[in-house]
């Protein structure tokens, strides 16, 4: 009779491409993978795998097997869950999905904390430059920063985050400050790209003004990362649009000025995201999201 063991090994190897790849995957030797793939054909006396070259094919029966093994491990971690959450203790697996930036300075602390609370369960935590093109990846929740297309998630507001213009006093006694949106694109304007988002397109609201207009820069320097264009601008090299998380501290101690203050952009509050059929989600999901939205009530960004 299969065990548990063999169902998860078989299901490893239907997911590469070759026997040494799936020895690879398991971190052992291709002889072991061989060995244990002779066992299970003859404990179903079956032919599961067909070599092709250096690669190979499940045959029919394998098919079977690994769909099978697939729901069958599925159905067992959904039980596993299921009896603990009985107990209301968390189990299984909380996938994550976060902006590189704020995920690395405020999501990772919290899913470290959340975990030494709940060691019964494991996280699993990503960072992305383009989360927005990620979003359907089957991630229990998706930390985003600011508008968001696609309607079909669900979202919680965790804090709110506004956006400034920001220079170094270095560059502005170098260059000026610019008073007017004319004056600020004959200034040397850094580009952040991520997302899905026209980085060369800014939008600021001219006080008095009922819309806000809109900015076409050309940017003398760019990236995907946000800590290389801090860097940039903290070194003086020209203005930045970025988030009051990422930039508070530095507005406080005077190593950024604020540009166009009275000038507003649009916000960008920091929500999970969440799949739209609410009641289906697990008891670790509804208790993260809780405890992102606890954590960040008083925004650290904001202690003095």
């Amino acid at each position: 009779m299969l065990t548990t063991d063999d169902l998860r090994f078989f299901c490893a190897l239907a997911s590469q491409p070759s026997l040494s790849a799936t020895a690879r995957l398991l971190d052992v030797t291709p002889p072991s993978v061989t060995q244990r793939l002779q066992a299970i054909e003859e404990k179903l006396q079956l032919k599961l795998v067909n070599r092709q070259g250096r690669g190979m094919a499940l045959t029919e029966e394998g098919q079977l097997l690994a769909e099978r093994a697939q729901a069958i491990l599925a159905e067992m971690e959904a039980l596993h869950i299921a009896l603990h959450e009985q107990r209301d203790e968390l189990a299984g697996r909380l996938r994550v999905l976060a902006p590189m930036g704020f995920g690395s300075a405020h999501v990772a602390p919290l899913a470290a904390r959340f975990h030494a609370q709940h060691p019964g369960m494991a996280v699993e935590l990503e960072l992305s430059d383009r989360p927005n093109q990620r979003l359907h990846e089957g991630w229990d929740v998706v930390i985003h920063i600011g508008a968001l297309r696609d309607s079909s998630l669900r979202q919680q507001v965790l804090a709110r985050n506004r956006r400034y213009l920001c220079a170094a006093p270095a560059y502005l006694a170098r260059h000026g400050a610019p008073r007017t949106l004319e004056e600020l694109a004959r200034h040397a304007c850094l580009a952040l790209r991520e997302n899905e988002e026209d980085a060369t397109r800014w939008k600021l609201q001219p006080p008095g003004a009922s819309q806000f207009r809109t900015l076409r820069i050309e940017p003398p320097l760019a990236s995907n990362d946000g800590r290389v264009i801090k860097q940039w601008v903290l070194d003086g090299h020209g203005i930045m649009q970025r988030s009051e998380w990422d930039v508070a501290a530095e507005l406080r101690s005077g190593a950024l000025c604020q540009v166009l203050p009275d000038h507003a952009l649009p916000e960008a509050d920091i929500v999970a995201l969440i799949p739209a059929h609410a009641q289906q989600r697990p008891l670790r999901t509804r208790r993260f999201v809780e405890y992102l939205k606890q954590a960040l009530a008083d925004p650290p960004w904001l202690a003095p």
